[in-house]
């Protein structure tokens, strides 16, 4: 389904830790430059989506868009995100914020 690198699951849980919520929700919308867009937020519930490595919930409807998917936790220069390494994207947004498939 998705995986999770080790660096994104402690990130995930540090943030989790700040928000006194279980879980990081990742979902998809339509827009951004390249037709869809990655959108985080926090829950409680795991009944909209598919639990992952017990720290985050995936929209059922952004779940087959991000089928086989990584998340991973990037550090550079200009500053820290999580990434998704989606290998169903035919195209993406310089930022990476935003795909088509």
């Amino acid at each position: 389904m998705l995986s999770i690198s080790p660096t994104a699951k402690h990130y995930i849980k540090e943030k989790l830790a700040t928000q006194e919520k279980k879980y990081a929700f990742l979902s998809i919308k339509g827009g951004g430059c390249a037709g869809f867009e990655y959108t985080w937020d926090f829950t409680n519930s795991e009944d909209d989506g598919v639990l992952i490595e017990d720290v985050l919930v995936v929209d059922k409807i952004a779940e087959l868009h991000i089928l086989g998917s990584e998340v991973d936790y990037v550090q550079e220069f200009s500053g820290s995100q999580l990434v998704i390494k989606n290998p169903n994207a035919s195209m993406s947004c310089g930022c990476g914020e935003s795909f088509s498939v």
